[in-house]
């Protein structure tokens, strides 16, 4: 099969790399930055030049950023990729600790996105200034986000807004 580049002797400039990769021009850069990838090779002008293998690494990043691995998790995942004698638990393992870590962000969201909906029903949504919404986001709350204990006999029931002009 013969490759969608149209290399030089040396390789491609990092536009078309970026082009067949799907990997912008911007993160091949900061991928060479924090060893990703290789140095490129630099031709006689002093343009990076890649070679078949730096875009197949560069695809393979795409797609395990696009699946949400951190650097760190993609370093490693390269280092499986390329290890032929690598335990395929060792890889199972690293993702199902990504799963995992999506898995708790996911119930994160939709604790969020629960909160929210709850504000939402709780506003009149009309032309008055009085907005529980917004109430809530001015709420004092303690470092553990948790609200004051309850007010003393004879203080304000409502939760202390914080100033907006403080």
């Amino acid at each position: 099969m013969k490759s969608a580049l149209t290399t030089t002797a040396r390789g491609v400039n990092i536009g078309e790399a970026s082009a067949v990769s799907g990997v912008s021009a911007k993160m091949i850069r900061y991928y060479e930055s924090v060893a990703l990838i290789r140095p490129a090779g630099r031709s006689d002008a002093g343009y990076r030049l890649y070679g078949e293998t730096d875009v197949q690494t560069l695809r393979f990043l795409r797609r395990a950023r696009n699946l949400g691995f951190s650097v760190d998790h993609m370093r490693q995942l390269l280092a499986l990729w390329r290890d032929e004698k690598r335990a395929s638990a060792d890889v199972k393992r690293l993702v199902l600790v990504h799963v995992a870590a999506l898995d708790a962000k996911a119930r994160e969201i939709a604790e969020m996105s629960s909160a929210l909906r709850h504000l939402a029903e709780q506003c009149e949504g009309d032309h008055r200034p009085d907005c529980p919404i917004i109430d809530n986001l001015a709420t004092v709350t303690d470092l553990n986000n948790r609200r004051p204990s309850a007010p003393a006999p004879g203080d304000a029931e409502r939760p202390v807004p914080l100033s907006p002009f403080r």
